[in-house]
């Protein structure tokens, strides 16, 4: 039998912490780059190769995000030239069962529609 689930949602609180959620991870990139980099360190443009129709802008401006909520690391090496590197936080790791999640709900739902 399959089981049911049942929202136990206590407004507003739960509200906002869905908020926060959704303002870290939201946008078109952000979970994308996250995913990009789940395979380990990966300089600047190997991002950008792996992400398709992501423009550079928009890649630095979600990078800088992303680090400033500690979900990704920037690494600078001085050497010649400076080599820059971005990887997943283990605090951003965290948030894989709920990505796992996502991809579970998407697959139903495109049975669906």
């Amino acid at each position: 039998m399959k089981e049911e689930y049942v929202c136990n949602f206590s407004c507003p609180t739960d509200l906002k912490y869905i908020q926060d959620t959704l303002y870290v991870i939201s946008g078109k990139w952000k979970v994308l780059i996250i995913v990009s980099l789940s395979s380990g360190h990966k300089r600047y443009r190997e991002i950008a190769k792996s992400i398709p129709n992501i423009t550079f802008r928009m890649l630095s401006k979600e990078l800088k995000e992303l680090e400033m909520n500690k979900l990704v690391t920037r690494t600078v090496h001085n050497e010649t030239p400076v080599l820059i590197e971005y990887e997943i936080t283990e605090y951003c790791k965290t948030l894989w069962p709920m990505l796992s999640e996502m991809i579970s709900w998407a697959k139903h739902h495109r049975t669906v529609i």
